[in-house]
Formats: C-alpha cells, structure tokens, sequence
C-alpha cells in the first residue's frame, strides 16, 4: 500500500539516502534505507543478471522492481529515488562489468551516484563491524549456485577470482554439486562406482524410477540445469544418514571454500590470524551439520586463528551499508539498519 499522497516526498532533498540491490540470477532485492539507516522499504522481484538477458534487459527488469520499492516508500519524486545507488550483482565478475553496469545505473537516474560491485562485497560487508569497515580488511565466500570469493586488504588491496565456474578452476554450488551428484548416483546404479543413496533420492525428487530416467530426462532435454540445482538439499540429507559418497560431496565443498579463501588471503598478504572469514549463500548459511563441521576442521587445519562468521542478515543490507559508508552516515546508522531489517517505517518519519 502507497504513502498518502499529502506524505510522499517532494524534493531532492528529502529522498532516502541510499538505494540498496542485490541482484541475484533468480531473485532481486531492492531496499530504501534512510540517512540514520533506518529501512524504509523493502521489496524482491524476479533475477535481473545482465547474463540472461543483457544490460539493456537488466535495467528495466530492475527498473519495475525499484518503482515498487519506491511506492512502498511513498516517493513520488519523478526519476531519482534515492541520493546514492548502491548494487551488488551476481554475474559482475570482472572490472570492466562493473564499470559498464555502473555506467547504465547512472543513466536510469535513479540517484545522483551509483556503484555496482560483485555480490561477494555484499557478502564481506554484512559481516565486517561497522565501527571498522572503513580500514579492515576480511574474506567473503558465496556459495549458492555457483561460488566466488574475494579478500580485502587493510590498505584496501583486492584479491578476486573470475568465477567462470569450471574454466576457471572453481568447483563447488549447485551448478557444479547437482552433476556430481547425478555422476556419483549413476556409477552406483550401474555398478561402475560405490553404492549410493544419492540415486534413489534424485529419482524421488523428481518422482521417477529410477535415476537413470533422470538422466534420460535431462538428455532429452525435458530437466535441464535449474531443475538439477534443486536437488542439492538432498545431498545434505543423503550425508546426514552415513551415505559415504554423499558425505565425500559434502566434505570436498567444504574444502573448496577454505581453499579459495586460504589463496586469495595468501596473494594479499593478509595473515590468518585475526582476519575475519565470511560466510555466505545458501549452502553456507542453510546451517548443515557435516558441513559447518567440515568447514571448521579445514579452517582450523589451514587459517588457524581466522575467525569465521556465518552472514546473517540478507546482502540487500550488505549493500546497503556499503551504501552508507559510501556517503559517510556512520555505525550507528549501520546498526540501526541491522536491528531494523525487516521492519520498515514509513517515510517521512
């Protein structure tokens, strides 16, 4: 429901300071968070990755999504909607995507400013104190559907990874973790590998015989990547009863993550102890036993001293309180927009 019309804002002036988005390849969230962080609105729309359907595509796809963000705040204000944008995107891996996709926010006129950067910032931001962020340096792992990392060096030295998935040398998310699910579960079936519960459980997910038809289905063409990604859950559970080629899946995720994390620490510089490690995505926040164990154990063995946080607030508010640092606001707008998510007020106050 809008603002009455007699609340909605007029003039520049009494915009909110900042736009939040985290856009994601199948959701989108956009938050408006005033000057001393308190959340004005907050809305999810459908994926807008400049990957599927190009900047062009991104940028109205996003646009509908801020105008409800905007209604929700009572902004009647023509064009601009905040002071300052700041977008966190999946799929801007490299510099120059983040310096075009910088350049088409700025042309939406949205703001007056706008910074785009991976959604793996959002991830590190939402996890470093705010009193600090400024100067401290830290590590973020994703992984959800795919996997990135990135490191921050307290000088403000970067270590990124092109996160192309398997040509680049990543491994890990559910886009690579569904294939060797179904890799594993077939060997099992055929006889060419162990025996696994990885095959009746991917059958029963899609309400199949067999895993075999499984594999017939996405040969054919009828289940492709998407509906293979939703089958990862049961990988956890499959673990969860003993099953070792599942536990194995598990475990070598969990190494990944450190890996990556171990490297791009190691390329700054930045030693383990002390340096705090993020956590993100939704394999690594869902809260699986085998794997906080597992990543706790490679942690310990390999960046002794670290210290690991699960994030634990959304990366629309990682965004967001990049946002803030970017125009100064300060921690204790910060932490009233971490205490205050999912509670937007009305605007004006």
């Amino acid at each position: 429901m809008s603002a009455p019309e007699s609340s909605r804002i007029q003039s520049v002036s009494e915009l909110p300071a900042v736009l939040a988005i985290d856009g994601g390849n199948s959701k989108t969230d956009v938050a408006l968070v005033a000057d001393d962080g308190t959340m004005l609105s907050s809305v999810r729309g459908p994926g807008a990755s400049h990957e599927e359907h190009g900047v062009a595509g991104a940028m109205r796809i996003l646009g509908g999504i801020v105008a409800d963000g905007a209604q929700k705040a009572g902004i009647a204000h023509d064009g601009a909607v905040a002071r300052h944008t700041s977008a966190c995107l999946a799929g801007a891996d490299l510099p120059s995507e983040e310096v075009e996709l910088t350049a088409a926010l700025r042309g939406q006129g949205w703001s007056a400013t706008a910074v785009v950067v991976n959604d793996t910032f959002a991830v590190l931001r939402a996890g470093l104190a705010d009193d600090s962020s400024s100067g401290a340096g830290g590590v973020a792992v994703t992984c959800g559907a795919g996997i990135n990392c990135v490191a921050v060096a307290p000088d403000g030295r970067t270590a990124r990874y092109l996160a192309l998935q398997s040509l680049t040398g990543d491994w890990g998310g559910g886009r690579q973790l569904a294939p060797a699910m179904l890799w594993h579960a077939m060997r099992g079936e055929d006889g060419r590998g162990p025996a696994t519960g990885l095959g009746p459980a991917i059958a029963a997910h899609f309400g199949l015989a067999s895993v075999s038809d499984v594999a017939i289905a996405v040969y054919q063409g009828r289940l492709g990547e998407n509906d293979l990604i939703t089958t990862v859950p049961a990988l956890f559970r499959v673990a969860a009863g003993g099953d070792e080629v599942a536990r194995r899946l598990v475990i070598r995720q969990a190494e990944e993550v450190c890996l990556m994390a171990v490297a791009a620490m190691r390329r700054l510089g930045i030693p383990p102890s002390g340096t705090v490690i993020v956590l993100g995505g939704g394999l690594l926040q869902a809260g699986d036993p085998l794997l906080a164990s597992a990543l706790d154990a490679e942690f310990a063995a390999h960046a002794p001293g670290a210290t690991l946080r699960v994030a634990d607030v959304p990366p629309v508010v990682g965004a967001a309180l990049l946002g803030l640092d970017h125009l100064g606001l300060g921690p204790a707008a910060c932490e009233r927009l971490r205490q205050g998510f999912g509670k937007p007020a009305s605007w004006p106050r």
